[in-house]
């Protein structure tokens, strides 16, 4: 009976000094900053996130003045980006280009700062509506963030990536116009039908849509008993697509 009660007490003693400890300690931090920062990139491939902040936030601390602390202030951005949390990752991304705009890698932390609104877009899975008949917001923050990072980084290794996004932004955009117009169209109201169009047709020329878009305001003015205006929404399309066959289909419809 004593001997049970003593593993007792000894179980008792043990759980009341864990709970006392409370949680795990600081790393074990290394004695240079390159090392720490390789610490926490590692950390960050294994989406230790907690320990990769640890990490990160000491390079800063520890060493202000070293050009490893620039680099841990954007693996801190790239961290929040790991874990999802986008508008602190875009936060932090805009505090670096404020703080430093002549470092080499501003132009990483602007592309990352305009791909964070590009995460943020509506899922396209396939129980949920389109990602045209939801909110559009991210869609229109991302298609700004990329037109400013495209006119202020021209020579950036991230052009192409960016430009990519943008265009992707601006059919997913027209996408929703479409739609919108659309919804209109069955509902027979033709005036509405013909402003979504043109606003389409103006803000996002040249995307895989434009055909489709011209000949639904072909008809929106044509159900509006606006001869001129359809006729020349035919001469457009000759105008945006020729030699295509759309182009064909259009002057057959003018009679000439």
């Amino acid at each position: 009976m004593r001997s049970a009660v003593l593993v007792l007490s000894a179980l008792l003693l043990s759980s009341c000094a864990a709970l006392s400890a409370g949680p795990a300690g600081e790393p074990d931090y290394a004695t240079q900053a390159a090392e720490n920062l390789a610490l926490g990139e590692a950390a960050l491939e294994d989406k230790d996130y907690l320990k990769a902040e640890k990490y990160f936030d000491h390079v800063r601390a520890k060493f202000p003045y070293l050009e490893a602390a620039r680099e841990a202030e954007l693996k801190l951005a790239d961290l929040d980006f790991a874990r999802e949390m986008f508008p602190e990752a875009r936060e932090k991304f805009d505090s670096f280009m404020r703080l430093h705009p002549t470092h080499p890698k501003v132009d990483y932390a602007a592309y990352r700062a305009a791909l964070s609104y590009v995460e943020e877009f509506p899922s396209e899975f396939f129980a949920l509506p389109p990602s045209y008949e939801k909110e559009q917001k991210p869609m229109y923050d991302a298609l700004r963030a990329m037109n400013v990072f495209l006119r202020q980084y021209p020579d950036s290794q991230y052009v192409k990536d960016a430009t990519a996004h943008r265009d992707d932004a601006r059919q997913r955009l027209a996408r929703h116009e479409l739609y919108v117009a659309s919804f209109y169209a069955k509902r027979e109201r033709w005036k509405a039908v013909a402003q979504r169009l043109e606003g389409l047709l103006k803000d996002y020329p040249g995307t895989p849509l434009e055909e489709e878009a011209l000949f639904d305001l072909h008809n929106a003015y044509v159900k509006l008993n606006d001869t001129e205006r359809a006729q020349n929404t035919l001469k457009e399309v000759l105008k945006r697509l020729p030699g295509t066959p759309a182009a064909q289909r259009a002057q057959k419809m003018l009679g000439s």
